[in-house]
């Protein structure tokens, strides 16, 4: 479909998460457990954030509609691989509208993230079977996301802390989860502990290759046989 490779399966409505292809952005977000979001000042910036991110071990990475020329960016990062093979996940944040929605799949987004409840962007996911991973804050907005497509973005995440994600994940047991917002890399231990599915981190990653790609290496997990015999080839 426009947007969605056939190796990039789409969202099922679900109030519990139900197994997942390795290739599924729920597998990979679980896998790889930091998404980085970038909120770069310029395209290119974008592109070339993107492509270290890919070399240093990264799969998943979401870029933002808050950088000018953007979709142009999703398009020059879709088509590429991490350092492993495997296929980019270029996922779009800050979502928040029908026509951007629409925009980021046409230019081959994996997936679609929004800061909070967005029944317009739901509404083109179920309609081109995209993945969106929607955003709430109060246990209402986010066990709607939860039934909705199984995943829910949390934000501002700082605000509640590690003890509210606890709390949340008491009651959504299946679901994927989001934290995002005010995380240091330094804290992603204890949002994943708290039962974070992945942690989105805004800024703080080391710019260094080698400690930019421990960062993955230290949070990474195989999603699946393969995964792991590439991770270790």
């Amino acid at each position: 479909m426009p947007g969605q490779p056939s190796d990039r399966p789409s969202g099922q409505p679900s109030e519990r998460l139900s197994p997942r292809p390795p290739g599924h952005p729920y597998a990979v977000l679980a896998a790889q457990r930091v998404l980085p979001v970038l909120r770069d000042a310029r395209a290119d910036e974008a592109v070339r954030h993107t492509a270290a991110l890919l070399a240093a071990g990264c799969r998943a990475v979401e870029l933002t509609t808050s950088t000018p020329g953007w979709a142009e960016a999703v398009r020059h990062t879709a088509p590429l691989s991490d350092v492993h093979g495997r296929p980019a996940l270029i996922g779009v944040g800050t979502v928040t509208t029908t026509a951007q929605a629409e925009r980021a799949l046409d230019a081959g987004a994996a997936f679609l993230v929004s800061p909070y409840p967005a029944p317009e962007v739901r509404a083109v996911a179920v309609r081109r079977e995209a993945v969106f991973i929607e955003g709430g804050f109060t246990p209402g907005e986010i066990a709607a996301a939860v039934r909705a497509a199984g995943a829910a973005k949390v934000f501002p995440a700082h605000v509640g802390g590690p003890q509210f994600l606890r709390s949340l994940r008491a009651v959504l047991p299946g679901a994927v989860i989001v934290p995002t917002g005010g995380i240091r890399p330094a804290e992603v231990p204890e949002w994943l502990a708290a039962g974070a599915t992945a942690v989105g981190i805004g800024g703080g990653l080391p710019a260094d290759p080698g400690e930019l790609a421990a960062v993955f290496a230290g949070a990474d997990r195989p999603c699946c046989a393969s995964c792991d015999a590439a991770a270790g080839s």
